[in-house]
């Protein structure tokens, strides 16, 4: 996957018409974690990046209602939000330590959770107390049947390296959504796995000037 360079970002508005998404490079998922395909879901991911920030669009079609935590908070972070509907991004910048990345969520509502992720063993686990300083946006289709959840991730938060052009990240991209039992689940990378977390299952990001 491709991220596009933008010397400007606008404020987020989690549009996919909006011009700054309209020419984002972008992947497509209709499969879940084991590669089987998942009739009426599709995740898209399109990505744009400064020199500050990475940018991801997520836009997730369902066929099922939302399935949305009462009560929610845009103004603080949501612990386990990942029982709920959300799109999901896991970055990660070492390539020879894959075990440690970083997991951003974003929910229809504009919920956030963030966690730093360490799965070699002995190690310390921040967790969710982990703060990226992340921003998201989110709205649904008024008519249904898809939702959109932008993400601003400060590069500071993923890489000691400066951004530049054919910088490449470890990636995953995942939708999960609908009430169990009967959630479903979509990811970009199969982790022929119940879980998410396999990091030697994850594709590339790369950050581009000009679009391939």
């Amino acid at each position: 996957m491709t991220s596009l360079y933008s010397e400007n970002a606008p404020a987020s508005s989690a549009d996919p018409s909006a011009p700054f998404w309209a020419a984002a490079p972008r992947i497509h998922a209709q499969a879940d974690q084991y590669g089987n395909p998942v009739p009426g879901y599709e995740l898209e991911v399109r990505s744009r990046w400064t020199k500050q920030d990475l940018y991801l669009l997520f836009i997730c079609h369902h066929k099922t209602p939302l399935f949305l935590k009462p009560d929610p908070s845009q103004s603080t972070e949501t612990n386990e939000l990942w029982n709920w509907d959300v799109a999901e991004a896991f970055i990660g910048d070492d390539f020879m330590q894959i075990e440690q990345y970083k997991e951003f969520e974003v929910s229809p509502q504009g919920e956030w959770v963030d966690l730093a992720i360490n799965r070699l063993p002995h190690s310390t686990q921040l967790g969710w107390q982990w703060n990226s300083g992340f921003e998201v946006a989110a709205k649904a289709d008024a008519g249904g049947g898809v939702w959109y959840g932008e993400m601003r991730i400060p590069f500071s938060s993923i890489s000691k390296a400066a951004p530049h052009d054919r910088l490449e990240f470890r990636a995953n991209f995942y939708q999960m959504q609908g009430k169990p039992p009967d959630r479903k689940q979509v990811a970009w990378q199969p982790t022929y796995s119940s879980t998410f977390h396999v990091p030697k299952a994850f594709g590339r990001l790369r950050l581009v000037t000009e679009k391939q």
